[in-house]
């Protein structure tokens, strides 16, 4: 298991709501970690949309659930509120919202799109677009208790935080996978964040991390 603690965490201007305003807003150039886990099947995967819900409070921190014990994928998890896009939905925004609605309650008038990061395929078959929001901390949540067991909320700056970023690695059916982890201790217990949302929560660190575009970019970036 290795450790990242010495890599800087993200500045605390850019996790503010203007601060991941503007870096949407500038795109910054970089590139992802994380794109695709080792398949578990060879079936192609399916689109699917998940929503990493920055909520605003006075530290901001990130929407999460706890997946229920039954479910037939990521069961038990903890995960980002979202699932795989239907045919009626608009694009993978639509489905997002959807979904986070069906899962947590969340009222899409609470929600303040900024933009998506790049596709994370999964090893369990899911080719996930995670879409990056603004979450107002007046929002009301009503979990669904067949797919959500607990909602909660972690610091943004815990999981923007490379000290707080464990990696993992075993060799399983002769293929060797890798994973991260973020931890976080909370009033109730140890939340073990890691696979599919931890990677994507890395992402958004590479992605806020990365320099904004010079000519556009103003002191504070």
């Amino acid at each position: 298991m290795g450790h990242d603690a010495h890599l800087p965490p993200v500045p605390a201007h850019r996790l503010a709501p203007e601060g991941l305003r503007q870096h949407f807003a500038l795109l910054a150039a970089w590139q992802p970690e994380l794109v695709r886990e080792p398949p578990l099947s060879v079936k192609p995967p399916v689109a699917a949309s998940v929503l990493l819900g920055v909520v605003m409070r006075a530290a901001p921190t990130v929407l999460l659930t706890l997946r229920t014990a039954h479910l037939s994928t990521h069961s038990g998890q903890i995960a980002l509120p979202g699932g795989r896009q239907d045919e009626e939905d608009a694009d993978e925004v639509a489905a997002a919202l959807r979904e986070s609605q069906e899962e947590v309650g969340l009222d899409p008038a609470h929600v303040e799109i900024l933009g998506s990061l790049p596709l994370y395929v999964t090893g369990t078959g899911f080719k996930v677009t995670p879409v990056v929001a603004l979450l107002d901390p007046s929002m009301r949540l009503s979990a669904n208790p067949h797919e959500v067991a607990q909602v909660f909320e972690v610091p943004l700056a815990h999981v923007m935080n490379p000290a707080n970023h464990y990696r993992h690695a075993m060799e399983w059916s002769g293929v060797r996978r890798e994973w991260f982890s973020m931890p976080y201790e909370d009033a109730e217990q140890t939340r073990f964040i890691w696979g599919v949302t931890a990677g994507i929560l890395r992402n958004l660190y590479c992605f806020l991390s990365a320099d904004l575009r010079p000519a556009q970019a103003s002191t504070q970036a």
